[in-house]
C-alpha cells in the first residue's frame, strides 16, 4: 500500500531527535509522504526547513485559529509573497480557519477570509482547522465563490455538515477519530461519504488512534487509521488506500 499522511505535524518537538527513525519506521508500513502545516509566522521558517521532496516531507503555510492575536495585516502580506513564489516542497495554504471552542469566533473570521482569498488568487489549496464551525467555514467558503481544492482537516461532524463541504468541492480529513468507538457521529459520516471524498491523516502528534496515549500520535499510526476505514466501510484496505492515494494526489496537485 502507498499511503500519505496528508497532515501531520512533524516540525513540533515531541519529534525532535526521532525524526528519522520514525519517518522510517512509518515509511516501512506504507507511509511514503507527510504534508507539514505552518501554524504561524514564527514557525514558518522551521516547516520550510525541514521539508525535503525526495525525502516525502511536504508543506504548507497559514495562519491557524489560535494564533491570529500575534498576526498583523503585514503578516498577511509576508504569507502571500511567500506563496506566490511557489517555493519547492510547498503545496498548499494553511493551517488556518476557525474553531468555536479556542478564541473568539468573530476575531477569527476575517483571517481566514483573508486565507481564502490568498489560495483563490494563487490556485492553492486550502488546509482548514474547523472546530464546532462547519456551518460557518461552507457559508464563508461559499460566499467566497470558492471553488478549488480544500481539505477540512481533522473532521469530526455530522454526515450533513460533511456532505455540505464536499459539494463544495472539499476533502474531508479522516484521522484517529474514526479508531474510536464512541465517535459514532462521525464514525457513520465517514462511513456515508464517498469514498472519492476522503484523505488521510494523522494530525500528529495529537488526534491519537485507539490504543495511543494522547499527544503520542505519529505517522507511524497511519495505517491503523486506513484499516479502521475498511473495516468500517466494509471494503478490502488495498481497495480503500489506493482510492485515498488518488485523493490526495488530487488535493496537493500531484497529479
Amino acid at each position: 500500500m502507498q499511503l500519505v499522511d496528508a497532515h501531520c505535524h512533524f516540525d513540533f518537538p515531541e519529534f525532535d531527535g526521532v525524526r528519522d527513525q520514525v519517518l522510517d519506521t512509518a515509511r516501512a508500513r506504507g507511509v511514503e509522504a507527510l504534508v507539514v502545516p505552518g501554524v504561524r509566522r514564527v514557525d514558518w521558517d522551521r516547516v520550510e526547513a525541514l521539508a525535503s521532496p525526495a525525502r516525502g516531507l511536504w508543506y504548507c503555510l497559514g495562519i491557524h485559529p489560535w494564533f491570529v492575536d500575534e498576526h498583523s495585516e503585514q503578516d498577511l502580506a509576508v504569507l502571500e509573497a511567500r506563496l506566490s513564489a511557489r517555493p519547492e516542497g510547498c503545496v498548499g495554504l494553511g493551517e488556518c480557519g476557525l474553531d468555536a471552542l479556542h478564541g473568539d469566533l468573530a476575531a477569527q473570521l476575517p483571517w481566514f477570509q483573508a486565507q481564502i482569498d490568498i489560495a483563490a488568487k494563487l490556485a492553492l489549496p486550502l488546509v482548514i482547522h474547523s472546530v464546532r464551525s462547519h456551518d460557518q467555514v461552507h457559508g464563508l467558503l461559499r460566499s467566497s465563490g470558492w471553488s478549488g481544492r480544500a481539505l477540512v482537516h481533522g473532521f469530526s461532524g455530522s454526515y450533513q455538515q460533511a456532505r455540505k463541504l464536499v459539494d463544495l468541492g472539499c476533502f474531508i480529513g479522516v484521522g484517529g477519530v474514526i479508531t474510536h468507538e464512541r465517535a459514532r457521529k462521525t464514525r457513520d459520516a465517514i462511513a456515508r461519504l464517498p469514498l472519492e471524498a476522503l484523505v488521510l491523516e494523522t494530525d500528529a502528534p495529537d488526534m491519537s488512534p485507539a490504543g495511543v496515549a494522547k499527544g503520542q500520535n505519529s505517522p507511524v499510526y497511519l495505517l491503523n487509521v486506513v484499516q479502521a476505514l475498511a473495516e468500517l466501510r466494509g471494503g478490502p484496505v488495498e481497495a480503500v488506500a489506493e482510492t485515498l492515494y488518488d485523493n490526495v494526489q488530487r488535493l496537493y496537485g500531484w497529479r
